[in-house]
């Protein structure tokens, strides 16, 4: 239990269509015992979508992580001074949001979040999800890539045929990804085998 009285920051922004599967990994990295600190963008604060409402998904994280969510930049603008977080991240990351932090550009409450907390060289871990990863978004995924601190949840395409390209991140592996970015390591998947 690696995670175990860790303060995480868990940062959610607008791939609605992912949300489930985010709600059981905040509910898994709470079961390692981590202090979770969900932390949404406007647009998942706020949305309603054929996939619910969005005072229905907050509800769920107060219920699942026991804290409010953070919602305006004004809130998440102290994580970094206060020294808050171990570590945080941020999944889904919708394609908007990884364009945004390549380009270092922080007009949501999950922008500043992730801003104010990289201050403290801690890590920042990423969970994409965007139909766009092998198309406009490719430049940014390696700028992310290549910046220190930033670690990726293992992605790989979710529908070549239909959405060739689009990538999604293997969110089963959050917690293993966390723990490893605790370390300073990029976790390693063989799916050669």
């Amino acid at each position: 239990m690696k995670l175990k009285e860790k303060n995480i920051g868990f940062a959610i922004t607008g791939s609605f269509c992912t949300f489930d599967k985010i709600l059981k990994e905040v509910e898994n990295v709470k079961k390692e015992g981590a202090n979770v600190v969900p932390i949404l963008s406007f647009h998942a604060a706020s949305m309603d979508t054929r996939f619910g409402k969005a005072s229905d998904f907050k509800e769920k994280l107060r219920n699942i992580t026991g804290n409010e969510p953070i919602v305006t930049i004004e809130k998440a603008e102290p994580l970094g001074p206060g020294n808050l977080l171990d570590i945080l991240i941020v999944a889904p990351c919708t394609g908007n949001t990884l364009a945004k932090l390549a380009g270092g550009i922080t007009d949501t409450p999950v922008l500043m979040a992730a801003k104010s907390h990289m201050r403290n060289n801690k890590p920042l871990v990423i969970s994409i999800s965007t139909n766009d990863a092998l198309g406009l978004n490719f430049s940014n995924i390696g700028v992310l890539m290549n910046a220190k601190g930033i670690y990726f949840v293992p992605f790989g395409q979710d529908n070549p045929e239909q959405k060739p390209k689009s990538m999604i991140a293997q969110t089963e592996l959050i917690v293993p990804t966390l723990e490893d970015a605790m370390e300073g390591k990029q976790i390693q998947m063989n799916f050669g085998k």
